[in-house]
């Protein structure tokens, strides 16, 4: 079989029928399987999925397993040549999935692709970026990401001035809708689960990347990305999680060294962003302004109290209301120097 569509699935009744049918509606060939690994949904999810998609195989884990374990075991039951990570909230336009294949069939030497997300009014959704490093979050934190069309040692946390127009080479993907060679996936025993929320992708793709293979950007395949339009707006538990996940990626990749250097970077940051808010409010507040304050405010207090090697050894972390997601998991057998 060419291709398996790996699909995760949490209560996504109101936008996986969509994406399921734009699958095969856009999907011609017959050498091709949906596999639908759903994390315990209680909103009718799996049963309006086998009524109307009975060609459809379903994966029932039962519980939340989050992105990587979920789409693990979706892995593990893919036959396909090549295995495409989609999120249920997208829908494919104009033969994309097609395009892709074929560009990936065109390039043997590569292992992993993008392609162009759209939000849902067709404008461009940033989902290719450069492998998260120690200088690319500091020149995130001094807002020196303009720099970068001078040179590339100013390269920030994005493709400064590109909007996925143009064939390339990237640091990640975004697990919306990333291809990747089925049997490297295999080799590389997909997602990291302890990497629970966000940073999965990067942490696969850094892996494709050390592999030996390169991750190319294809422009011509589009896809619509709904939940993608929200970045930049998420709440704050979200935002938290994601900290955490960072401290973990940057321990697995760059060590003990890379997460203290981290935790003064993420402080910068959370400081220079406060103070910017705060001058902003005396001009004028209104409720983003308000938002964005109590946002790093909360960040850089959390920052500030955290020991991130003892995180990263045994979970503990400030007291706030922001509750983990997920139980800490065990990071000790993880590299502790960079590579």
């Amino acid at each position: 079989m060419k291709l398996s569509i790996v699909i995760i699935c949490w209560n996504d009744l109101k936008c996986i029928g969509a994406c399921l049918e734009s699958v095969y509606r856009e999907t011609t060939s017959d050498d091709f399987e949906v596999i639908v690994t759903d994390n315990g949904s209680t909103d009718g999810s799996v049963d309006y999925i086998r009524k109307n998609f009975p060609a459809v195989r379903l994966v029932e884990n039962g519980r939340n397993l989050g992105f990587g374990g979920a789409n693990n075991q979706g892995f593990k039951a893919a036959r396909g040549h090549y295995v495409l990570i989609l999120n249920p909230d997208t829908v494919i336009l104009d033969r994309a999935i097609e395009k892709l294949t074929a560009f990936a069939d065109r390039n043997p030497t590569v292992s992993a692709f993008g392609c162009r997300i759209l939000n849902p009014d067709r404008s461009y959704q940033r989902s290719a970026y450069p492998v998260p490093t120690v200088r690319s979050h500091l020149i995130a934190a001094l807002n020196l990401r303009f720099l970068s069309k001078l040179s590339p040692v100013f390269l920030g946390e994005h493709y400064t001035g590109w909007e996925g127009n143009t064939e390339r080479e990237i640091g990640f993907q975004a697990g919306c809708c990333l291809l990747i060679r089925g049997a490297l996936l295999r080799t590389l025993n997909g997602f990291d689960e302890r990497l629970f929320f966000q940073t999965e992708d990067a942490d696969l793709c850094l892996r494709v990347w050390k592999s030996g293979s390169p991750v190319i950007f294809y422009p011509d395949a589009e896809v619509i990305h709904i939940g993608g339009q929200n970045r930049g707006t998420y709440p704050l538990p979200v935002v938290v999680e994601t900290q955490r996940s960072y401290y973990r990626f940057f321990f697995k990749h760059y060590g003990v060294n890379g997460i203290k250097r981290l935790r003064r970077i993420f402080l910068l940051r959370n400081c220079l962003r406060l103070m910017g808010y705060r001058l902003r409010r005396l001009l004028g507040s209104n409720t983003r302004i308000d938002a964005r304050v109590t946002l790093h405010r909360t960040l850089l207090t959390w920052h500030w109290r955290i020991d991130p090697v003892s995180f990263i050894e045994t979970g503990a972390e400030p007291e706030t209301d922001c509750k983990p997601f997920a139980p800490a998991p065990k990071m000790i057998d993880s590299p502790t120097s960079a590579n």
